[in-house]
């Protein structure tokens, strides 16, 4: 439902990219900064509507991995490693480090398919711009990008990845389950969708305002030209691309594509929480 919010932030994140036009590479090409809804329109009407879903498939399979392993890790390490409190609540430091470690593990594991994705997310774009096509489909995209940078190529860009993750997780699972409890502990509401509603929606919003400058870094570092050796031509490392796209475009380039990251992070919050929550009540398992 979400996706082509995704899409158009990915295509907003590399607009105007200083380190492209200083490299020549997309000179008389560039496309003009256009904000969210002309983006997703000019997407629609120059590319077709079924474009807004390109790069759906490894998304889905992204996630798969990725909340499997980062909604397990966060539990095991909330119960196991870091221990609640006899009332069951949960000190806001050990949330902040059980939801960072949880998003960086799941992040590292999808990585991969987090490549594939952006990769594929920007082949529409280069369609327009007379270069030609990379992939002819998920299963060609992997297997090109492990061809030409090997193992470690499936894996580009994975720094700043699992940085953004441990942001966004930060704000999602460590506000989401802070909220919740304390409403529950603090107030006349009980664990139900209300309280889950409320939580979630507090969750996304803070996850979008965390993770949107290092998912900037990781879009434009997975989207960038690579030589034979695998390695980055426009930029040498998530550092680097933070200071250079701070220097040539200013510090609010960071944010381009949060509203598109917010109204997706919003619902997607939503709905995932709210659905997690009745799966574990339906399998008799005790609340998140």
């Amino acid at each position: 439902v979400t996706f082509p919010l995704d899409l158009t932030k990915t295509r907003l994140q590399v607009q105007g990219e200083a380190a492209v036009h200083r490299n020549g590479a997309a000179a008389g090409q560039a496309v003009p900064y256009r904000g969210m809804l002309r983006t997703a329109a000019g997407i629609v009407r120059e590319e077709g509507l079924g474009k807004l879903w390109q790069g759906a498939t490894p998304a889905v399979y992204r996630h798969i991995v990725y909340s499997g392993v980062r909604m397990v890790a966060y539990e095991h390490l909330r119960d196991s490693v870091l221990g609640r409190s006899e009332d069951e609540s949960f000190p806001f430091w050990k949330a902040v480090v059980g939801g960072m470690s949880a998003g960086a593990i799941g992040q590292f594991f999808a990585s991969p398919t987090d490549l594939v994705k952006v990769q594929m997310q920007m082949e529409g774009k280069r369609k327009l711009e007379g270069k030609p096509l990379r992939f002819r489909g998920v299963h060609h995209a992997f297997m090109k990008i492990l061809s030409e940078g090997g193992i470690r190529g499936l894996w580009a860009g994975w720094v700043p990845n699992v940085q953004r993750a441990a942001l966004v997780n930060m704000g999602d699972l460590t506000t989401y389950d802070s909220v919740k409890h304390f409403l529950l502990l603090n107030t006349p509401l009980v664990d139900n969708s209300v309280t889950h509603s409320i939580a979630s929606c507090c969750s996304g919003l803070v996850a979008a305002v965390l993770g949107t400058p290092a998912d900037v870094v990781k879009t434009r570092i997975m989207n960038q030209p690579r030589d034979k050796q695998g390695r980055g031509l426009l930029y040498k490392s998530s550092m680097d691309c933070l200071i250079r796209t701070v220097q040539g475009e200013g510090f609010m380039s960071l944010y381009k594509g949060f509203i598109p990251t917010w109204m997706r992070m919003a619902p997607w919050s939503l709905v995932f929480w709210l659905t997690y929550e009745q799966i574990r009540r339906i399998c008799g398992v005790n609340s998140f």
